[in-house]
């Protein structure tokens, strides 16, 4: 006779909770939801759980409210800051299975589960004529509850905003198994607190999204996009702002600096970019005013002194993206043996882009690190991945040091410590300097939703200092 583990004794609970078989206990499994895409430590869950509806999503949180035991939603594990770790075991909850789509073209919106991938929803939306537009690097993994747990965003958000501009309504699971519709269908609302807002980007916190109604944009007629060079990262980081305070709506403004078109060049046989700072520059237009757009463009890169200007055919347009989706693969494979330590993510006033990519610039320097940027340049945001020898704990400390550095300075230039990859657990630190008092307020808020503390903890909102 089999013995019972202690995991399943204590949460054998989850067996009436969902259909048969949507249960997992075992050592293999667990395992495969202990980490996620982040660099941070991971946890071995003492159960997953794959429910195949919202009312098994609250049969299961209610149940596991009233034993207080941690549970963790997950969606496609591509958090970088720890977001879907299991901080304290528990149960993770896997939206996988939540996987409908409904779509209303005359609405211009579609209803979808939480477990639905991004590039997936894109590719049914297509037949339509339609987008869910913020352009995410790793669509192919992410899923819209994730999205809409991190606020995500990505090459579009210049043009399109992000996962929140998109929203229109959320199913939310709260802690204690109530199921609640927070939005309309609609484009706007006047009817009470904004629910949906508070929802969005809290990681998990404050209740499971199992369903999400999202804004859609038509596929736009012609698309548009040149690689520019610069002389130095100042100048392509001003080209940047001068080309947004002048009123131009690019659909995507890509930053490269020297080191990230070296490894792309690395891992690319086929590619042979000039090895300088870079702009990828796209337009969107259903019109012939897009060329008009794109002289205008040139011009404001002229005047930050480009080195060159390469128009890309509209055939090779998404060639071009790829190689810069493949940018944390180029940045692995460039030293063998050496790894990402992390993957920073930090959003500057656009008039202080240059101010932070100069930061990452002096830090990589003074730490004697090999460090490359990457940005979507257009709004601010600005990624930096430093390669490190994993076994050498020293330079790995270092790399740390690097990025306490550009988040204080980014920080103090009045931006935030997190553009799209969100807090989870890497950087609840920064939590009370971005924001201050109102730090309390989101500690009643989560005391309020979820008061017995089930919900994803260890995310987001830090201890209560000792004062």
């Amino acid at each position: 006779m089999e013995t019972q583990t202690d995991a399943e004794y204590e949460c054998g609970f989850l067996e009436d909770a969902v259909e048969d078989g949507r249960v997992a206990y075992e050592a293999s499994v667990r395992e495969q939801y202990a980490e996620d895409a982040s660099p941070h430590a991971g946890r071995l869950p003492d159960a997953v759980v794959w429910p195949a509806s919202t009312e098994e999503v609250a049969a299961v949180l209610s149940a596991a409210n009233d034993r207080e035991i941690p549970v963790t939603p997950w969606s496609g594990g591509s958090g970088l800051e720890g977001n879907a770790i299991p901080a304290s075991g528990g149960i993770v909850l896997t939206t996988a299975d939540l996987d409908q789509i409904s779509v209303s073209p005359d609405d211009l919106h579609a209803t979808v589960g939480a477990g639905v991938v991004y590039d997936d929803l894109n590719e049914h939306l297509a037949q339509h004529g339609l987008r869910f537009a913020p352009g995410i690097s790793s669509g192919d993994i992410a899923t819209l509850g994730g999205m809409v747990a991190t606020n995500a965003s990505g090459f579009n958000a210049v043009r399109y905003g992000e996962t929140r501009n998109h929203v229109r309504r959320l199913e939310v699971v709260t802690a204690d198994g109530r199921i609640v519709e927070c939005g309309r269908d609609v484009v706007k609302t006047s009817a009470g607190y904004s629910l949906k807002d508070l929802i969005i980007g809290s990681e998990g916190t404050l209740g499971v999204v199992t369903e999400v109604t999202v804004g859609l944009v038509g596929v736009p007629e012609h698309r548009r996009a040149a690689l520019v060079t610069f002389p130095s990262r100042e100048d392509a980081s001003r080209a940047v702002s001068d080309a947004i305070g002048s009123a131009l709506v690019p659909g995507a403004i890509e930053f490269m600096d020297r080191m990230s078109i070296r490894m792309l060049n690395a891992y690319h046989d086929d590619l042979e970019f000039e090895e300088q700072p870079t702009l990828l520059i796209e337009l969107h237009a259903n019109n012939d005013g897009i060329e008009e757009d794109l002289a205008f463009a040139k011009l404001i890169c002229e005047d930050h002194g480009m080195e060159s200007w390469t128009a890309a055919a509209e055939e090779n347009i998404d060639d071009i993206w790829q190689a810069r989706r493949d940018k944390y693969w180029a940045t692995t494979s460039y030293r063998e043996e050496w790894e990402v330590a992390l993957v920073g993510d930090v959003v500057v006033p656009i008039s202080n882009y240059p101010d932070i990519v100069q930061e990452v610039s002096d830090a990589g320097e003074d730490l004697d690190l090999t460090v490359s940027c990457v940005g979507h340049a257009g709004d601010g945001n600005l990624h930096y991945t430093p390669l490190v020898d994993p076994d050498d704990e020293e330079m790995v400390a270092r790399a740390h040091e690097l990025n306490e550095r550009v988040v204080s300075k980014a920080l103090e230039l009045g931006g935030s410590a997190t553009g799209e990859h969100g807090v989870g657990i890497g950087k609840r630190k920064f939590m009370a300097e971005e924001h201050g008092v109102a730090l309390d307020l989101m500690r009643s808020i989560k005391d309020t939703l979820d008061p017995k503390g089930i919900l994803n903890p260890g995310k987001v909102i830090p201890e209560p200092s000792p004062e």
